[in-house]
């Protein structure tokens, strides 16, 4: 098999990144957008010992559970994977996926719950990172092709909030009226590198991540903006000199309007700053924190630790069903956020800032932990977590991850524990993200 070659291959099943499935004299082939069952020319563009991977040029056997894609740039833009798949398909696509990891990378073999679906598969993320470029002599906004860095400008997003789109499409005008220059990568020169918007209910806040501090007119970009858009409460800058992937840099600064944003759940009020975590899809959020709050089974009196706490969100809202709450996380902006979220809803827990491999080892020394509740980054817990968890006999542990596979790894080290509970929950509707909350407790003696 050779690069270029085209080739008919029928698609067996969908991978952990959403891409179709086949074989061809044996070699694994996958390929976007095709669906199993289906029989498609490909045309080859990557050849290795193990598998390749190649183009759909034509579908000649179309999958009956195939849907024609709402968004006109489907297969160009990088950002959904599953849109040509209907929706009760995408949710038993992701049970199954969740069930294949804990199978073959942590070797459990344990049932998984019905999906939890999305109010709506449409319209739901409160945030938006789009990258600015030049394509021609137009400056653009969008999100990167698949696989490239190349920017596929964007009008409207169909899975944004439309807030974020209105935003996004304001400041990309805005840019063009006070000719603020956009950054190229591959010189390492111009100024306005990425546009974040963040929402939460019917307010704004946004970032303009810049190459250096003094950028010409940017004050007047974000006055002008929070002006014209009174959903705007806010405008900050994030300087990020570095030749790097990485979006943000180490200095914020504020431009117009507040720094902050404001957001609830059920009841609970959480500042929220530019640089802190806080999940995409707040309307899903709900039901994710609720599964939490039944796995932890509170009674009042636990000593519960929620590990990676960001702003203090798990936190807080488990607080008024334990007795002591301690979070830990890394962030020193989103630390200072949880310590304010505390005093601002009346909800007493003691947030540390540091690593949780060392200070989750340290509180476990000062006294027995009860609950212990971890929501890791994609790449999963440090190897001296796990370690920590199975030294110190931790009765229950309530795992959320938006990333099967460490998930997976991570639950397959934890030997002396039993999975009660695997709950995926689709926070990621068109993409094939899912999350998923694990209730695993420690085998007696």
């Amino acid at each position: 098999m050779e690069e270029g070659a085209r080739c008919l291959v029928k698609i067996e099943d969908l991978g952990h990144a959403g891409e179709g499935v086949g074989r061809i004299d044996g070699l694994v082939v996958f390929v976007p957008g095709v669906l199993p069952g289906e029989e498609v020319e490909v045309e080859i563009t990557q050849v290795s010992r193990k598998h390749a991977r190649g183009i759909p040029v034509s579908i000649l056997t179309r999958s009956p559970q195939r849907v024609e894609p709402e968004c006109e740039l489907h297969g160009l833009c990088g950002g959904c994977q599953l849109q040509h798949l209907n929706y009760p398909s995408q949710l038993a696509y992701k049970e199954k996926l969740v069930a294949n990891a804990l199978k073959r990378i942590g070797g459990l073999d344990v049932p998984v719950l019905p999906i939890v679906p999305a109010p709506s598969p449409w319209n739901y993320r409160t945030k938006i990172q789009s990258p600015v470029g030049v394509k021609g002599k137009e400056i653009v906004t969008g999100f990167f092709a698949r696989g490239t860095h190349d920017i596929v400008p964007m009008e409207s997003c169909l899975i944004q909030h439309p807030l974020n789109n209105l935003v996004l499409r304001t400041i990309r005008g805005l840019v063009i009226k006070y000719g603020i220059i956009a950054y190229d990568e591959s010189s390492g020169q111009g100024d306005l590198r990425h546009v974040i918007v963040r929402i939460g209910e019917s307010q704004a806040l946004v970032t303009l991540v810049t190459r250096q501090e003094q950028v010409p007119h940017l004050r007047e970009l974000a006055q002008e903006l929070t002006e014209t858009l009174p959903s705007v409460v806010g405008v900050v800058q994030n300087i990020n000199p570095a030749r790097t992937n990485v979006i943000l840099g180490p200095k914020t600064i504020p431009l117009a309007g507040q720094d902050y944003l404001i957001v609830s759940l059920d009841g609970i009020e959480f500042k929220v700053s530019p640089m802190a975590f806080l999940q995409v899809n707040w309307e899903q959020t709900k039901n994710l924190y609720r599964i939490v709050r039944e796995f932890a089974q509170l009674s009042g009196h636990e000593r519960l630790v929620d590990a990676y706490c960001g702003i203090g969100t798990i936190a807080l809202y488990l607080a008024p069903w334990a007795g002591e709450v301690y979070g830990i996380e890394e962030v020193p902006e989103a630390v200072e956020d949880a310590i304010f979220n505390s005093t601002l809803n009346n909800l007493p827990a003691t947030f540390i800032c540091g690593l949780v491999e060392e200070e989750l080892a340290r509180l476990a020394k000062e006294g027995p932990i009860d609950v212990l509740v971890m929501d890791p980054p994609r790449k999963g817990c440090h190897p001296r977590v796990i370690e920590t968890i199975r030294s110190a006999s931790i009765n229950r542990i309530v795992y959320v991850s938006c990333n099967p596979g460490t998930l997976a790894r991570d639950l397959g080290m934890l030997k002396e524990y039993e999975i009660l509970a695997v709950q995926p929950v689709d926070m990621f509707p068109q993409t094939h993200h899912v999350e998923c909350v694990v209730l695993i407790t420690r085998v007696k003696d």
